[in-house]
Protein backbone atom coordinates (compact mmCIF):
# COMPACT_ATOMS: atom_id res chain seq x y z
CA UNK A 1 0.00 0.00 0.00
CA UNK A 2 1.52 3.34 -1.22
CA UNK A 3 2.15 5.79 1.95
CA UNK A 4 2.08 9.54 1.25
CA UNK A 5 3.39 11.76 3.58
CA UNK A 6 2.13 14.67 5.37
CA UNK A 7 2.21 17.70 3.06
CA UNK A 8 2.51 16.02 0.08
CA UNK A 9 -0.51 14.81 -1.63
CA UNK A 10 -0.55 11.59 -3.78
CA UNK A 11 0.17 11.88 -7.67
CA UNK A 12 -3.70 11.48 -8.29
CA UNK A 13 -4.55 14.31 -6.44
CA UNK A 14 -1.70 16.16 -7.25
CA UNK A 15 -2.63 15.92 -11.32
CA UNK A 16 -6.05 16.73 -9.98
CA UNK A 17 -4.49 19.90 -8.93
CA UNK A 18 -2.82 20.81 -11.72
CA UNK A 19 -5.47 20.75 -13.77
CA UNK A 20 -7.69 22.68 -11.44
CA UNK A 21 -5.28 25.72 -11.56
CA UNK A 22 -4.91 25.81 -15.39
CA UNK A 23 -8.86 25.56 -15.59
CA UNK A 24 -8.83 28.59 -12.95
CA UNK A 25 -6.00 30.12 -15.20
CA UNK A 26 -8.32 29.75 -18.21
CA UNK A 27 -10.83 31.67 -17.13
CA UNK A 28 -12.80 33.19 -19.83
CA UNK A 29 -13.75 36.92 -19.34
CA UNK A 30 -17.93 37.55 -19.07
CA UNK A 31 -19.40 38.88 -22.33
CA UNK A 32 -20.03 42.92 -22.97
CA UNK A 33 -23.85 43.10 -23.32
CA UNK A 34 -24.17 45.77 -26.36
CA UNK A 35 -28.21 46.14 -27.51
CA UNK A 36 -29.17 48.64 -30.40
CA UNK A 37 -32.28 49.93 -29.75
CA UNK A 38 -33.39 50.60 -33.63
CA UNK A 39 -36.14 51.03 -36.58
CA UNK A 40 -35.85 49.74 -39.64
CA UNK A 41 -36.42 52.29 -42.33
CA UNK A 42 -34.40 55.08 -40.36
CA UNK A 43 -31.51 56.56 -42.33
CA UNK A 44 -29.37 57.22 -39.13
CA UNK A 45 -29.91 53.45 -38.04
CA UNK A 46 -29.67 51.85 -41.24
CA UNK A 47 -26.58 53.25 -41.79
CA UNK A 48 -25.22 52.63 -38.19
CA UNK A 49 -26.07 48.72 -39.08
CA UNK A 50 -24.28 48.83 -42.05
CA UNK A 51 -21.19 50.90 -41.29
CA UNK A 52 -20.61 50.42 -37.79
CA UNK A 53 -22.08 47.34 -36.05
CA UNK A 54 -21.41 44.48 -38.91
CA UNK A 55 -17.94 45.39 -38.57
CA UNK A 56 -17.84 43.20 -35.43
CA UNK A 57 -18.99 40.23 -37.92
CA UNK A 58 -15.74 40.54 -39.24
CA UNK A 59 -13.22 42.09 -36.86
CA UNK A 60 -12.98 39.81 -34.13
CA UNK A 61 -15.06 41.63 -31.57
CA UNK A 62 -18.50 39.28 -32.11
CA UNK A 63 -16.79 36.84 -29.54
CA UNK A 64 -17.01 39.45 -27.10
CA UNK A 65 -20.29 40.59 -26.89
CA UNK A 66 -23.94 39.62 -26.16
CA UNK A 67 -25.65 41.26 -28.85
CA UNK A 68 -28.96 42.45 -28.78
CA UNK A 69 -30.82 43.96 -31.44
CA UNK A 70 -34.75 45.41 -30.56
CA UNK A 71 -36.45 46.64 -33.82
CA UNK A 72 -38.76 48.81 -32.90
CA UNK A 73 -37.41 52.33 -31.83
CA UNK A 74 -39.75 55.06 -31.86
CA UNK A 75 -43.46 53.43 -32.85
CA UNK A 76 -46.24 53.74 -30.72
CA UNK A 77 -48.61 50.68 -29.32
CA UNK A 78 -52.60 51.51 -29.26
CA UNK A 79 -55.09 51.01 -26.50
CA UNK A 80 -56.08 48.36 -28.87
CA UNK A 81 -52.92 46.59 -29.41
CA UNK A 82 -52.00 47.69 -33.22
CA UNK A 83 -48.38 49.39 -33.72
CA UNK A 84 -47.70 52.78 -35.53
CA UNK A 85 -44.32 53.28 -37.21
CA UNK A 86 -42.13 56.92 -36.84
CA UNK A 87 -41.80 56.24 -40.73
CA UNK A 88 -44.71 54.73 -41.31
CA UNK A 89 -46.74 51.15 -41.85
CA UNK A 90 -44.10 49.62 -44.30
CA UNK A 91 -41.50 49.98 -41.47
CA UNK A 92 -43.83 48.52 -38.50
CA UNK A 93 -43.56 45.85 -41.58
CA UNK A 94 -40.02 45.55 -41.73
CA UNK A 95 -39.49 45.98 -38.02
CA UNK A 96 -41.38 42.57 -37.64
CA UNK A 97 -39.51 40.76 -40.37
CA UNK A 98 -36.34 41.42 -38.46
CA UNK A 99 -38.12 40.79 -35.71
CA UNK A 100 -39.01 37.11 -36.91
CA UNK A 101 -35.60 37.10 -38.32
CA UNK A 102 -33.85 37.01 -34.50
CA UNK A 103 -36.48 34.73 -33.29
CA UNK A 104 -35.98 32.55 -36.13
CA UNK A 105 -32.39 32.51 -36.04
CA UNK A 106 -30.95 33.20 -32.71
CA UNK A 107 -27.64 32.74 -34.15
CA UNK A 108 -26.62 36.25 -33.97
CA UNK A 109 -24.09 35.48 -37.28
CA UNK A 110 -27.02 34.34 -38.76
CA UNK A 111 -29.35 37.12 -37.75
CA UNK A 112 -26.78 40.08 -38.25
CA UNK A 113 -25.91 39.00 -41.63
CA UNK A 114 -30.01 39.10 -42.61
CA UNK A 115 -30.40 42.19 -40.85
CA UNK A 116 -27.24 43.71 -42.26
CA UNK A 117 -28.38 43.16 -45.90
CA UNK A 118 -32.01 44.02 -45.44
CA UNK A 119 -30.73 47.72 -44.08
CA UNK A 120 -27.89 47.91 -46.84
CA UNK A 121 -30.98 48.03 -49.00
CA UNK A 122 -33.11 50.91 -47.14
CA UNK A 123 -29.78 52.92 -46.89
CA UNK A 124 -29.86 52.51 -51.19
CA UNK A 125 -33.76 52.82 -50.89
CA UNK A 126 -34.39 49.71 -52.40
CA UNK A 127 -35.70 48.23 -49.38
CA UNK A 128 -38.78 46.59 -50.90
CA UNK A 129 -36.13 43.99 -52.54
CA UNK A 130 -35.56 42.92 -49.04
CA UNK A 131 -36.15 39.33 -50.11
CA UNK A 132 -33.53 39.24 -51.90
CA UNK A 133 -31.35 38.84 -49.06
CA UNK A 134 -32.35 34.89 -48.18
CA UNK A 135 -30.86 33.80 -51.74
CA UNK A 136 -28.28 36.14 -51.11
CA UNK A 137 -27.11 34.49 -48.03
CA UNK A 138 -28.56 31.07 -48.65
CA UNK A 139 -31.18 30.90 -45.91
CA UNK A 140 -34.91 29.61 -46.22
CA UNK A 141 -37.68 32.27 -45.77
CA UNK A 142 -40.21 29.78 -44.76
CA UNK A 143 -39.40 30.32 -40.71
CA UNK A 144 -39.33 33.96 -41.29
CA UNK A 145 -42.50 34.17 -43.75
CA UNK A 146 -44.45 32.12 -41.47
CA UNK A 147 -43.77 34.58 -38.57
CA UNK A 148 -44.51 37.97 -40.09
CA UNK A 149 -47.78 36.56 -41.45
CA UNK A 150 -48.55 35.26 -38.15
CA UNK A 151 -50.12 36.21 -34.79
CA UNK A 152 -46.37 35.64 -33.37
CA UNK A 153 -44.78 38.38 -35.57
CA UNK A 154 -47.23 40.79 -33.73
CA UNK A 155 -46.43 39.12 -30.23
CA UNK A 156 -42.11 39.87 -30.98
CA UNK A 157 -43.31 43.33 -31.92
CA UNK A 158 -45.01 43.89 -28.56
CA UNK A 159 -42.23 42.47 -26.52
CA UNK A 160 -39.45 44.86 -27.83
CA UNK A 161 -42.40 47.49 -27.36
CA UNK A 162 -42.33 46.78 -23.69
CA UNK A 163 -38.36 46.61 -23.94
CA UNK A 164 -38.14 50.13 -25.44
CA UNK A 165 -40.67 51.33 -22.59
CA UNK A 166 -38.73 49.99 -19.62
CA UNK A 167 -35.45 51.46 -20.58
CA UNK A 168 -33.85 53.84 -17.93
CA UNK A 169 -32.89 56.47 -18.95
CA UNK A 170 -35.58 56.52 -21.93
CA UNK A 171 -34.00 56.54 -25.58
CA UNK A 172 -34.70 60.14 -26.84
CA UNK A 173 -33.47 59.47 -30.19
CA UNK A 174 -32.76 56.30 -32.70
CA UNK A 175 -30.02 54.42 -33.28
CA UNK A 176 -29.58 54.08 -29.09
CA UNK A 177 -26.71 52.12 -28.30
CA UNK A 178 -26.85 50.85 -25.02
CA UNK A 179 -23.67 48.83 -23.08
CA UNK A 180 -23.52 47.59 -19.83
CA UNK A 181 -26.87 48.92 -18.90
CA UNK A 182 -25.23 52.57 -19.90
CA UNK A 183 -26.73 54.32 -23.08
CA UNK A 184 -24.02 55.87 -25.33
CA UNK A 185 -26.56 58.53 -26.37
CA UNK A 186 -24.89 60.86 -29.44
CA UNK A 187 -21.22 58.64 -29.37
CA UNK A 188 -22.64 55.29 -30.90
CA UNK A 189 -20.78 55.20 -33.62
CA UNK A 190 -17.29 54.94 -31.79
CA UNK A 191 -19.21 51.43 -29.93
CA UNK A 192 -16.57 49.23 -30.56
CA UNK A 193 -13.97 51.61 -28.54
CA UNK A 194 -16.70 51.52 -25.34
CA UNK A 195 -16.92 47.30 -26.01
CA UNK A 196 -12.89 46.80 -25.79
CA UNK A 197 -12.86 49.58 -22.21
CA UNK A 198 -15.45 47.59 -20.89
CA UNK A 199 -14.25 43.86 -22.16
CA UNK A 200 -12.32 42.69 -18.99
CA UNK A 201 -10.44 39.83 -21.18
CA UNK A 202 -7.50 39.98 -23.03
CA UNK A 203 -8.80 42.22 -26.18
CA UNK A 204 -8.82 41.40 -30.14
CA UNK A 205 -6.21 43.36 -32.17
CA UNK A 206 -9.23 45.48 -33.21
CA UNK A 207 -8.90 47.41 -29.84
CA UNK A 208 -5.36 48.31 -30.72
CA UNK A 209 -5.34 52.64 -30.99
CA UNK A 210 -8.91 52.74 -30.51
CA UNK A 211 -9.54 55.65 -28.35
CA UNK A 212 -12.76 57.25 -26.31
CA UNK A 213 -13.27 61.10 -27.57
CA UNK A 214 -14.38 63.36 -24.36
CA UNK A 215 -18.25 63.53 -24.43
CA UNK A 216 -19.76 66.29 -26.02
CA UNK A 217 -23.02 67.46 -25.43
CA UNK A 218 -25.49 65.46 -27.43
CA UNK A 219 -26.77 68.19 -28.93
CA UNK A 220 -23.44 68.88 -30.56
CA UNK A 221 -22.99 65.54 -31.63
CA UNK A 222 -25.80 65.69 -33.98
CA UNK A 223 -24.38 69.06 -35.61
CA UNK A 224 -21.04 67.27 -36.20
CA UNK A 225 -22.84 64.84 -38.17
CA UNK A 226 -23.93 62.03 -35.82
CA UNK A 227 -27.30 61.39 -37.08
CA UNK A 228 -30.50 60.21 -34.98
CA UNK A 229 -34.21 60.33 -35.48
CA UNK A 230 -35.68 61.58 -32.69
CA UNK A 231 -38.48 59.95 -30.14
CA UNK A 232 -41.21 62.74 -30.64
CA UNK A 233 -44.85 63.14 -30.57
CA UNK A 234 -46.64 62.05 -33.74
CA UNK A 235 -48.77 64.65 -33.52
CA UNK A 236 -46.08 67.26 -33.82
CA UNK A 237 -44.97 66.46 -36.83
CA UNK A 238 -46.94 65.46 -40.43
CA UNK A 239 -44.35 62.56 -41.21
CA UNK A 240 -45.63 63.66 -44.94
CA UNK A 241 -43.87 67.28 -44.76
CA UNK A 242 -40.27 65.34 -43.01
CA UNK A 243 -37.29 65.16 -45.16
CA UNK A 244 -36.45 61.92 -46.43
CA UNK A 245 -33.14 62.17 -44.49
CA UNK A 246 -33.87 62.44 -41.12
CA UNK A 247 -36.01 65.74 -41.57
CA UNK A 248 -37.39 64.78 -37.96
CA UNK A 249 -34.23 65.33 -36.62
CA UNK A 250 -33.36 68.71 -38.10
CA UNK A 251 -36.99 69.97 -37.46
CA UNK A 252 -35.50 69.36 -33.10
CA UNK A 253 -32.64 70.54 -33.78
CA UNK A 254 -34.37 74.03 -35.24
CA UNK A 255 -37.01 73.49 -32.68
CA UNK A 256 -33.71 73.83 -29.96
CA UNK A 257 -32.14 76.33 -31.66
CA UNK A 258 -34.59 78.84 -31.39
Amino acid sequence: MAVVRAGHPAPAVALLLLLASFAAGDDVAPKVDVALYYESLCPYSARFVVNHLAKVLEDGLLPLVNLALVPYGNARVANDGTISCQHGQYECFLNTVEACAIDAWPDLDVHLRFITCVEDLVVKRQHEEWESCFPKLGLDPKPVTQCYKSQHGHELELNYAKQSDALQPPHQYVPWVVIDGKPLVGDYENFEAYVCKAYKGSPPKVCEGLRLAPRAHELDMVKAGHGVSYNYNYEDINPQTAEAEGGESKMSLLEAEN
